[in-house]
């Protein structure tokens, strides 16, 4: 089935406008993220639920005020935390917070008060060992208003009368009193699975085959398709090297393109390493690249550094993770957090003991699959992180007066923020002692900077200056 099958091509730029706003905001409302995308996806709802299911394997439920996408995870992804009004990410404790606000508000009637609200979160999160909140501590209060305006924020509840702002000021003099929208508070916590039965993070992913039995060829085939889309979609990059065997040879069909750029309205880009769907407009990417900002400058000009020095045949070359070893890693670290299931283990493990379980692999799933997956290990240049902070240096000797004083006087803190950038755009892959130069890096390697001068409305003693860089 073609993408967009009954979109007329007047109507097709619309109709992939709607496509992008529900995935970047897989939950829409009246007032989120603008008045005006619940009309465009409604408009477009049956056309959006026919081609995000066959394209993504993803659900869109709609309601008369909400929009909801539900995503298939196939991996841990950590490059869209929720945010502060401030734009700081959430740490551990909001997020907890926000988990049990949603659950506080849940059993709530249509209003509620601050301070009522946030002594039921209380009373849960005492409840919680290494949690709690005590609403004396401004700290605390801190936290708790920010995961209230991040609900807020979506159209969870809406303020009657006062200032939260206030009462986490001195709840003593202030309040605030919240009206609930119901139904947005119900679209906004729809888990895929009872998370109580989870006995690794792993769990929460890819679940397009619930039923554990094995798939027939086509069914197969299907499913790794799905996959590879998502991952394109999803990832500024590809590789082939980095991904499993089976989804190799989806990544080279043309059919992957062609859906994705009709679904999309982008175009895809191939290479004899991998995939990227390019984005230059910025329409459907959460994180802009190159971009302004002494940390974005500065990665810009080190990735140009790193491209020249990882051409050169000296070079030494290391083998990086693939993203499997990757998830196995974040997956431990997270489950070495779960509270232990105790006794009910073993009733909740859907494998019987002494059973071996079902091989779910996705080998042949189509023509475009290498005869021969076994592939060398890839090996990637390798640059060590005394070169990169010496590089860092330089940068900041050369255009350090177009740079935030706070980062210009502390280079290794600019370098690991540079440096985490370009692994969160997978244009780097870090490692001990250093960081791999990815494929994608080259398109980068041409860049260069100047530092410009601005014209004074009225001629100073000293020019002012402000960094720049173009390619």
């Amino acid at each position: 089935m073609r993408v967009a099958d009954s979109v007329s091509s007047l109507e097709l730029a619309d109709y992939q406008k709607a496509v992008r706003t529900i995935l970047c905001h897989p939950l829409v409302t009246t007032t989120w993220p603008d008045p005006g995308a619940l009309p465009l996806v409604r408009r477009w709802a049956a056309q959006l639920r026919l081609d995000l299911a066959e394209v993504l394997g993803y659900r869109l439920v709609t309601t008369s005020d909400t929009a909801r996408l539900l995503r298939v995870q196939d991996d841990l992804d950590q490059s869209q935390p929720a945010l502060t009004a401030a734009g700081r990410a959430f740490d551990r404790r909001r997020y907890a917070y926000l988990t049990l606000t949603l659950a506080a508000l849940g059993r709530s009637g249509t209003q509620i008060a601050l301070s009522e609200l946030a002594d039921s979160v209380a009373a849960d999160a005492t409840r919680i060992s290494g949690l709690g909140m005590d609403t004396e501590r401004k700290p605390d209060r801190d936290a708790f208003v920010d995961a209230v305006a991040w609900l807020e924020a979506r159209g969870a509840v809406r303020t009657a009368d006062g200032s939260a702002a206030a009462w986490a000021n001195d709840p003593d003099q202030a309040e605030a009193l919240y009206d609930i929208d119901r139904e947005v508070t119900g679209a906004l916590y729809r888990p895929t699975r009872v998370l109580q039965h989870l006995g690794s993070v792993t769990d929460l992913l890819d679940h397009e085959n619930p039923t554990g039995f094995e798939l027939g060829r086509e069914a197969r085939r299907r499913s790794a398709a799905r996959r590879a889309r998502r991952l394109t979609l999803e990832q500024p990059a590809v590789y082939h090297a980095d991904v499993d065997p089976s989804l190799r040879g989806q990544l080279r069909s043309p059919a992957l393109a062609e859906d994705l750029e009709r679904l999309t309205g982008l175009t895809l880009e191939r290479r004899a390493e991998g995939v990227a769907l390019i984005d230059l407009s910025g329409r459907l990417s959460d994180t802009r690249f190159p971009s302004g900002g002494t940390v974005a400058q500065t990665a810009l000009l080190l990735a140009a550094k790193i491209a020249e020095q990882a051409a050169k045949a000296a070079a030494e070359r290391l083998p990086a993770a693939t993203s499997a070893e990757r998830r196995a890693g974040v997956a431990a670290r997270i489950d070495g957090a779960l509270p232990e299931r105790g006794a009910t283990a073993e009733l909740l493990d859907p494998t019987p003991a002494g059973t071996a379980p079902i091989n779910t692999s996705l080998p042949g799933t189509d023509e475009f699959e290498d005869e021969d997956t076994a592939t060398a290990e890839a090996r990637y240049p390798f640059l060590t992180d005394a070169w990169l902070r010496a590089c860092t240096v330089k940068l900041v000797a050369d255009y350090g007066t177009g740079m935030s004083a706070d980062l210009r006087e502390d280079p290794d803190r600019l370098c690991a923020r540079a440096v985490a950038l370009l692994a969160s755009l997978r244009l780097v892959a870090p490692v001990d002692g250093g960081v791999l130069a990815l494929p994608l890096l080259g398109r980068y390697r041409s860049v260069t900077a100047q530092v410009a001068t601005r014209a004074p409305r009225i001629a100073p003693p000293a020019q002012t200056t402000t960094f720049e860089s173009g390619t």
